[in-house]
């Protein structure tokens, strides 16, 4: 599922059409109403996490004055601002399945079921993407292979959005639900510059294995599994080692790990260009030691895909 930096990336492209009418939609999804957002018009962009927030409405006014209360009360907007801060078709996948479970604690997002009325003048819609999940901007996704079937099928629009000056957005494979605000907790973003970096020291010290703190969003909020790998390669720690175990200089040069290196993912997303990969998808590190893929998860929750080499990242164990 796309992680962080990429989400942003998709706000940077739906961003230069806010303040602009929905005149024409389309796409497959049930889970809303597309027809609810025609002649509405697209008023904020936001990113929280691995979350995407649209604000639609008919009162532009209103939306800027209570935007700017919102501001003022949660630290300011995930907009594209914060992203110039940092300097810069498949089904959903197991991820995307405990996404609610990986809501940040103390988030302020209430689910609202049906859709735009008179009563509510603007409110945002949530978007949450599977594992090929992203926006095209005045573009329609093609297929570059065949699928299992020898079929060459282009993806199918979840969601399609045209604008009273010609330019469209298309949206695939992702789950939108409407919410009455968007999520706020930028001490858990890993892209906000209001991150706690010692909160984060804090939660990767607990007694459990800091593969499983990484990618709890309510402490790293936009941490995927992609900069889990990538991360504990390059600070050497074994992905099942207890946090409570690892010395404090560790913890702190994984927490900067994960600072710079989705930053660093982030310039190149907006830069266009791609990503090195140390050890996700990897048969062997750098050293040449071979790697080992196991798929680990906390008892009760998803397992993901993981990549270590035993070698370089040794575990730290329970004595």
């Amino acid at each position: 599922m796309p992680e962080g930096p990429t989400v942003r990336r998709f706000c940077s492209l739906a961003s230069p059409f806010v303040s602009q009418l929905v005149v024409e939609v389309g796409g497959s999804t049930k889970q809303i109403t597309p027809q609810d957002l025609k002649r509405q018009r697209f008023l904020d962009c936001r990113v929280h996490g691995k979350n995407l927030y649209l604000a639609f409405g008919s009162d532009l006014k209103k939306h800027s004055s209570e935007d700017a209360s919102y501001e003022a009360e949660e630290g300011g907007a995930h907009t594209m601002q914060a992203v110039s801060s940092q300097s810069l078709d498949y089904p959903l996948s197991e991820e995307t399945s405990g996404e609610e479970s990986e809501r940040p604690s103390g988030q302020s997002t209430c689910i609202v079921q049906g859709s735009l009325s008179e009563n509510q003048p603007w409110k945002w819609l949530r978007f949450h993407f599977g594992l090929f999940g992203s926006i095209r901007a005045n573009e329609f996704s093609r297929a570059r292979q065949a699928n299992k079937r020898g079929d060459w099928r282009d993806a199918t629009p979840r969601l399609i959005l045209r604008f009273d000056t010609g330019g469209f957005l298309v949206f695939y494979n992702c789950r939108m639900t409407w919410c009455s605000s968007p999520a706020s907790e930028p001490a858990c973003d890993i892209l906000s510059p209001e991150f706690d970096r010692e909160r984060a020291v804090r939660a990767l010290s607990q007694p459990r294995p800091v593969c499983y703190t990484l990618m709890d969003q309510r402490c790293f909020s936009g941490v995927g599994n992609i900069i889990k790998n990538e991360i504990l390669y390059l600070a050497q720690i074994h992905p099942l080692s207890f946090g409570s175990l690892l010395p404090l200089e560790n913890l702190r040069s994984l927490r900067d790990y994960a600072l710079s290196f989705t930053s660093d993912w982030l310039r190149n997303k907006m830069q266009r260009k791609g990503l090195h990969y140390h050890i996700y998808m990897k048969e062997y590190c750098a050293k040449g030691h071979r790697v080992t893929k196991e798929t680990l998860g906390p008892p009760n929750g998803l397992k993901r895909l993981t990549w270590y080499c035993p070698a370089c990242q040794p575990q730290v164990k329970l004595k």
